[in-house]
């Protein structure tokens, strides 16, 4: 395993579960019967590293055309299907036995029945943390140095002098301080940002941030920031957390950065506070709905860039996401811990403090 990849360690779980072998593969099916199903884009050497972790295994690269029919008969499935697919026939199949899902997020497959059944998950959290970080980077200096303004204005052929904001010294919330809003904590603790930061896991180190709380800390640490990024996961508890309650208490001027999923926000609470100029501007990577309805008020919406969910794009995207899958495939046969095992119940991985 190449050191690169061991960099995972900073935003990942690591779970023993050797109680789970009582339903491992070996145990459930002839190894030559195992079927490994794939649901993201894998090209040629994907497929042959998966085989080379798990040998005796039939891998099928079902893609998102074919998702749907597969998935029923697979023993391990790898991908995020954004396409409809029986996960109740799935279940009540009793065949599947782990999902590696190719997402931070999870929203895409911890369905009830999947959460009540015994099937394991684990994530892809903190394989795209770079990427992401990035982007949450180029949403808010583009907010905070004019950006899109000043395109416009070139546009124009015009060449005119506009006040902008500063990212640097200034106090930032990170909500959600899984794999991707450590990395973040990183990218901003050079620009001299005071860092604030909601986790589910309040107790745990965190040594770039000045003050970490709980999500019943949220409104509390909300007026205290210049800029809010949100890296949380889509749970019933996170599900429209930034309302118009949310958003009547943070600084007038602030920047909202949406870089985790659109169901974080509620959509017309976000654009009267941009309407009203109680939110300075707003960068989003993700929306409510994918893409915005054509009729959507996020279009007209006024200091809002929109960016269509390419935080976690990379050259190496499907390279990362093949290795974490085949460092897992190893782990899971051998029974020893697995990267980001993901506790169903809440929604997330759960960190080894």
């Amino acid at each position: 395993m190449s050191e690169r990849f061991l960099e995972f360690h900073s935003g990942t779980t690591w779970i023993d579960i050797r109680l789970l072998q009582a339903i491992s593969l070996s145990s459930c099916h002839k190894k030559s019967d195992v079927r490994i199903v794939l649901c993201y884009p894998v090209e040629t050497q994907h497929i042959k590293q998966i085989q080379e972790a798990y040998p005796e295994a039939n891998v099928v690269a079902a893609g998102q055309e074919r998702i749907a029919e597969e998935l029923p008969k697979a023993d391990i499935f790898c991908g995020h299907a954004k396409v409809s697919v029986p996960w109740e026939e799935t279940v009540k199949a009793k065949r599947l036995r782990w999902i590696q899902s190719s997402a931070a997020g999870l929203d895409h497959c911890l369905v009830p029945s999947v959460v009540e059944s015994k099937i394991i998950v684990s994530s892809a959290s903190g394989v795209l943390a770079d990427q992401v970080a990035e982007h949450s980077l180029a949403l808010a200096t583009g907010c905070s140095r004019r950006i899109p303004l000043f395109i416009q204005q070139q546009q124009h052929k015009e060449f005119i002098r506009r006040p902008t904001r500063d990212l640097t010294g200034s106090t930032v919330l990170i909500v959600g301080l899984g794999g991707n809003g450590q990395r973040l904590a990183e990218v901003l603790h050079p620009l001299k940002t005071h860092i604030l930061a909601t986790d589910y896991f309040p107790d745990r180190p965190a040594p770039l941030v000045d003050q970490l709380g709980g999500p019943e800390d949220l409104h509390n640490l909300l007026p205290k920031a210049d800029f809010i990024f949100l890296t949380a996961p889509l749970t019933n508890q996170t599900r429209n957390m930034i309302d118009s309650s949310a958003l009547s208490v943070m600084k007038p001027g602030a920047i909202l950065i949406n870089v985790a999923r659109g169901g974080l926000v509620v959509e017309q609470a976000v654009v009267d506070a941009l309407e009203s100029g109680h939110l300075d501007s707003a960068g989003f990577d993700v929306t409510p709905e994918e893409p915005p309805a054509a009729d959507s008020p996020l279009w007209a919406a006024p200091h809002l860039i929109i960016t269509p969910h390419v935080g976690g794009q990379s050259k190496k995207r499907i390279d990362r996401m093949t290795d974490l899958f085949c460092e897992n495939i190893i782990r899971y046969r051998e029974g020893r811990p697995i990267i980001n095992l993901v506790d169903k119940k809440r929604g997330f991985p759960t960190p080894v403090v």
